[in-house]
């Protein structure tokens, strides 16, 4: 996979002048196209052997485009924060927003890749990694980003020579370190692991480009080209390869589904709601403090049609809560930051720590309700949107978190009298406004949506459960008894 970069690349200096002159006008020029247009961002991988050149060609596009709008991640070992969330937090906090470019120096592949040689991680716990990765390239592509992922190579002559020779120059010395020659011991296993890793992630949405480190001028011109034709293929709307295949939703021959075969007539007495919500409470209050939680954290999505009672079910489990320990996430419509992201990112950074939670009120399955129905999303977003939102809920779960989604039902008479309610009370009326109204004359196709969702993406890590809310007392002890049930599984 390696032998095209060890032929022998080179460009001399007046050649590389000469070209250097025209390239860094172009890029110049497509860069300030694509930060006015702020349709894309372009994410760039640097990645490879040691002493081939990733620091310095970095530096060189530093020096060829606008740095005001360039950023550059390192990823180092995680911190402590980053090791209590899911392994691709710190990857999604740092991807750059639409119209912008963004550099990261180390990836996601690079943990993967130093566990596999120190044999931590299986084979297949690598393979498992890289299919996860494959699909988070893929939707960011589909979302509009254009991906470059640059593989430096050296033969392992050359990166002992190339280390010698930068070990020689006092300016250079200093990116010589006790490791870098230790990981010349490794170069064979480095190539191994790293010659899977590049084929079984060279996809068409992101396929890697692998550079000769030896020459600098090669090696700088080799990445600027590559960066410029992405550049020009944003700004063509030329980003995203063919939409990745979604299975398409079945019709149903029948009416009967999760929301139609909901009880909504079922209630609880006002005397066995203050004893049941009493219990219930005590006892999540004291699962939240129990040890192993420690370790775990805990998402809650509530969803459901208008008034269905979310805001009041959502305090009831709170109450049972210390307020240092949770966070309550209102979803509403996104802000100018959040549309510059793909549509998952707002949900990411709020993400809790071990032995944290975090409560949704509406969540990412905005998506294939609302922007389904109102057309904010082509067919082809939202339908790849339900495998999409499976992997990011089983990632949170593959970190340790508990994540439970509600759906809460009423039927149409009775949102009809709360809404009624509201427009009477005084302070209440600020939660009735002419978009719940315009929402009720769709008060079918959100009922299908809401049934496709959860035949979808209710999985046994990631549940939905379906609440029965005519009854608001009824529907918050069923929500607090059904969490703290699942936290006793959880914690055994």
């Amino acid at each position: 996979m390696f032998e095209s970069a060890e032929v022998g690349h080179a460009i001399d200096k007046k050649t590389f002048r000469k070209e250097e002159e025209a390239l860094r006008g172009e890029l110049l020029l497509a860069q300030n196209a694509l930060r006015e247009q702020g349709k894309s961002p372009v994410v760039v991988l640097i990645s490879g052997v040691d002493g081939a050149g990733k620091g310095e060609t970095i530096a060189q596009l530093y020096e060829w485009l606008d740095p005001r709008f360039l950023s550059t991640q390192a990823f180092a070992e995680p911190s402590d924060e980053e090791r209590e969330h899911p392994f691709m937090w710190r990857y999604w906090r740092a991807l750059p927003p639409k119209g912008r470019i963004g550099i990261f120096s180390g990836s996601w592949y690079s943990i993967p890749i130093a566990e596999r040689i120190a044999r931590t991680l299986s084979h297949g716990k690598l393979d498992n990694r890289l299919d996860q990765i494959n699909r988070f390239e893929s939707m960011l592509v589909n979302e509009g980003a254009r991906v470059l992922k640059f593989w430096f190579h050296l033969s392992r002559d050359g990166q002992v020579e190339r280390l010698k020779k930068l070990e020689k120059n006092p300016r250079t010395a200093w990116r010589v370190t006790k490791l870098s020659w230790a990981r010349t011991k490794t170069y064979d296993e480095l190539q191994d692991v790293a010659g899977h890793v590049l084929r079984v992630t060279n996809t068409a949405a992101a396929p890697w480009i692998i550079v000769d480190g030896t020459d600098d001028n090669y090696r700088n011109l080799r990445v600027g080209r590559a960066l410029l034709d992405a550049l020009n293929a944003s700004l063509a709307n030329n980003a995203k390869p063919p939409v990745a295949p979604a299975a398409p939703l079945v019709a149903r021959i029948d009416d009967r589904n999760v929301i139609s075969a909901l009880d909504l007539s079922q209630t609880i007495s006002e005397k066995k709601y203050g004893l049941e919500l009493a219990k219930w409470q005590g006892r999540l209050s004291e699962l939240s403090r129990h040890k192993k939680f420690a370790g775990r954290s805990l998402v809650l999505a509530f969803e459901g049609m208008d008034a269905a009672g979310k805001g009041g079910a959502i305090r009831r489990v709170t109450a049972a809560l210390d307020p240092r320990q949770f966070q309550i996430v209102p979803i509403a419509a996104p802000t100018d930051e959040e549309r510059a992201q793909p549509y998952l990112w707002r949900f990411w950074r709020h993400i809790p720590r071990q032995g944290r939670v975090t409560v949704f009120d509406r969540s990412w399955y905005g998506r294939v309700l609302v922007e389904r129905i109102e057309g904010f999303c082509g067919e082809a977003d939202w339908l790849r949107a339900y495998a999409e939102i499976n992997d990011f809920e089983h990632e949170l779960v593959e970190a340790g978190a508990i994540v439970m989604k509600f759906w809460l039902q009423i039927d149409k008479a009775e949102q009809m009298r709360r809404f009624k309610e509201r427009e009477k009370i005084e302070h209440k009326r600020f939660k009735i406004t002419a978009e719940d109204w315009r929402n009720r004359k769709k008060w079918n196709a959100y009922q299908q949506a809401a049934v496709d969702l959860i035949d979808r993406t209710s999985t046994g890590k990631a549940p939905w459960i379906a609440i029965e809310a005519n009854d608001k007392n009824f529907a918050r002890v069923k929500i607090l008894k059904a969490i703290c049930l699942h936290l006793e599984k959880a914690l055994g």
